[in-house]
């Protein structure tokens, strides 16, 4: 059993746990450097919203193509906002999903139907029976991290925008 919130204690027919095991950090990262487009589902024009944190460091400060969903806006960051994944110009790579939890389910079958080929559920997504439907879909899944945080941790960035890294090194600083 997970100590992630929301965690089912389903087991397969022989007994064994059937716990949804999240992906390692290389798998996080070769998952991060194979994808070219990310579509956030659920992006507020709100500043105060981590979705608008993340999207505006997302698009400043990483590789992706982002395009942006969410069906009561226009625009962010000067670029559109579309109202469903199926509205958008191009098929997403990955899908990086700022919505309730209860919407998870929803959201992948959107996923699914478009040909993402990865969906990552932000902080404090956890829904191990969606994990498992989207691995039964051929999809790759993230759940409970943030793609921004993630992204800065693999490239040295945690120092950016706040993040005190509290990393203790044996490297002497310039005077």
């Amino acid at each position: 059993m997970s100590d992630h919130p929301g965690t089912t204690g389903d087991a397969n027919a022989d007994g064994s746990s059937a716990a949804w095991q999240p992906p390692s950090a290389r798998e996080r990262l070769a998952l991060m450097r194979r994808t070219r487009t990310v579509a956030m589902v659920g992006a507020s024009t709100n500043p105060a919203r981590p979705s608008y944190f993340v999207a505006s460091y997302l698009r400043s400060s990483s590789p992706f193509e982002v395009y942006f969903v969410n069906p009561r806006a226009t625009e962010l960051l000067g670029q559109p906002v579309y109202p469903s994944l199926d509205a958008l110009p191009v098929v997403p790579d990955m899908v990086d999903v700022f919505r309730r939890a209860d919407d998870l389910p929803g959201v992948l079958a959107d996923a699914v139907a478009v040909g993402a080929r990865a969906v990552w559920f932000q902080l404090g997504l956890w829904r191990e029976d969606v994990a498992r439907d989207a691995e039964a879909a051929g999809l790759d899944v993230v759940m409970d991290r943030c793609l921004k945080i993630e992204h800065a941790r693999f490239h040295g960035g945690l120092h950016l925008a706040g993040f005190d890294t509290g990393v203790i090194s044996s490297r002497r600083t310039l005077r």
